[in-house]
């Protein structure tokens, strides 16, 4: 198909949110291919938001579309090599490990557009576009949550290999959870580990039941399968858990079928389905600029990242009305996670923190219980 679609350029500006285009332009795709990070597509967690917001783009705007699920690292390259094979308008990429395949791609082949999740583009081609995420924000708010939660004051986190994204996630959880802490002038015990692969639930629940042997009584999975392994695991032991991406509760709990799963307590959420369906619709004709060589940022201000409710579990509902002040607080700034977004870095401690906030949630709810 012929290109007439010229991608716009943006730079970069992670704190700042990204907003949308209200025109329409012209379709510049009828086809998109998706490339998985390693797992499948019904993973329950990131690959799948991934391919259910490719899957939602192209029923809106009748585009071919397909997938492949990689089994290795090593068949990054193939993989999206097998997109362009068959001609496919737009690849999707999914992953932080998938980024140099898919910029190297993006480099050779101009007349496609690529798509890449958790991928940093800064003054790229002008065909490929970052989809990125304020993975500390939602972190940070169900770090309160568990910090409301616990009573053995021993807070745990398994989380996957340590790429920027997954280290914004436990970063931006240690520190709400600290937070929390301080406000309610507790001393918290945080347990953490990172494992070399998303895709081993077996050494997640390993290192899960390690946190709950001393003492954690409220775990974070963040590191797909690997994660959703240790909260399988530490659900079915009575420990309240909270998974990552989607609501674990309606996957890796099958809407409350699996044993544990009246202790899942929340998910933080970060809406990779969302972005995925913006990007592909911006090049279908949707109302979305293509930012192209530049990064669609996903944050709390715009609903890109949150939380999820209690489902079955027993937690008062105060806790999370508390959680969804601070959540406005981050979204107005008038509060901030204490997390460089850009490096993955602290760059404020809590005591920073709430030295410079203009907020402070309101726990007289907590009076008396």
């Amino acid at each position: 198909m012929k290109r007439r679609f010229l991608a716009g350029f943006v730079v970069l500006m992670l704190l700042a949110s990204f907003a949308p285009a209200t025109l329409a332009q012209d379709a510049a795709i009828e086809s998109v291919c998706l490339v998985t990070d390693l797992g499948r597509v019904n993973d329950g967690t990131f690959n799948q938001f991934a391919y259910e917001g490719m899957v939602a783009a192209a029923e809106e705007f009748e585009l071919e579309s397909t997938f492949i699920e990689t089994s290795a690292q090593t068949d990054y390259a193939n993989n999206i090599q097998t997109c362009l094979d068959e001609d496919f308008d737009a690849i999707i990429t999914v992953g932080f490990l998938i980024a140099d395949a898919t910029l190297a791609a993006a480099e050779a082949n101009p007349d496609t557009y690529f798509i890449g999740v958790d991928q940093f583009v800064f003054e790229g081609p002008e065909n490929y576009v970052g989809i990125q995420f304020r993975e500390d924000q939602s972190a940070f708010l169900v770090g309160a949550l568990a910090a409301l939660v616990t009573e053995s004051n021993t807070i745990g986190g398994v989380f996957g290999v340590d790429i920027p994204p997954v280290v914004r996630f436990r970063l931006g959880y240690e520190q709400g959870i600290e937070y929390m802490a301080s406000l309610l002038d507790e001393d918290v015990s945080i347990l953490g580990v990172y494992i070399d692969s998303f895709t081993a639930p077996d050494r997640g629940a390993a290192a899960a039941e390690q946190f709950i042997g001393e003492g954690a009584d409220v775990l974070f999975g963040g590191g797909g399968p690997t994660g959703s392994g240790a909260i399988a695991f530490a659900a079915a032991e009575g420990v309240y858990v909270i998974g990552v991406d989607q609501d674990e509760f309606f996957t890796t709990f099958g809407a409350g079928e699996a044993p544990g799963a009246e202790n899942i307590i929340s998910s933080g959420i970060k809406r990779v389905d969302v972005g995925v369906h913006d990007m592909v619709a911006a090049l279908a004709g949707g109302d979305f600029e293509f930012p192209g060589g530049s990064n669609y940022i996903l944050d709390v201000a715009n609903g890109g990242m949150t939380f999820a409710g209690p489902n079955d579990s027993d937690i008062p509902e105060e806790y999370y009305e508390i959680v969804t002040q601070i959540q406005e607080a981050l979204a107005e700034g008038t509060l901030t996670t204490g997390v460089n977004p850009d490096t993955a870095e602290i760059e404020l401690s809590v005591e920073e923190i709430l030295e410079q906030a203009e907020f402070e949630p309101d726990l007289s709810a907590l009076e008396g219980m």
